[in-house]
């Protein structure tokens, strides 16, 4: 087995040092409010299997830095808007490894510090999955 110079824990907890995280029930007020733009990095599965916060926007964690990137062909246009944006997992380490990268990009970004599954855990709104039929 490979012994890793820096395990995935340690490259978290740098991310965590130097970014914005948001509280569960800090987020919950920010649900409604229209200057803010959930963005859920979980892959479809995830958000088959335990649904979705209501109104996040779904960008899949390997396509972030293509679609915020407006130079990119896979640039989406919701990632030009001038909103607060806050970016979600499941536990909180893809969204707060994500949140740093896109910090060094130049991209502001938030993070839901415990992901989505506190949320759920916490009586947060979530929307049930989306029919695929």
């Amino acid at each position: 087995m490979v012994r890793l110079k820096t395990p995935v824990a340690d490259l978290v907890a740098a991310a965590r040092a130097r970014i914005e995280e948001i509280d569960t029930r800090d987020a919950f007020a920010l649900l409604d409010d229209p200057g803010v733009v959930f963005v859920d990095l979980r892959e479809q599965a995830e958000r088959d299997r335990m649904g979705f916060i209501p109104g996040s926007f779904h960008c899949p964690r390997g396509m972030l830095e293509f679609c915020i990137d407006p130079e990119s062909p896979y640039f989406n246009e919701v990632f030009a808007q001038d909103r607060r944006f806050v970016f979600h997992c499941a536990s909180g380490w893809r969204s707060a490894l994500s949140a740093a990268m896109l910090q060094d990009m130049g991209f502001p970004a938030a993070h839901l510090k415990d992901g989505f599954n506190d949320w759920a855990a916490m009586g947060g709104l979530v929307s049930p999955p989306e029919s695929r039929g």
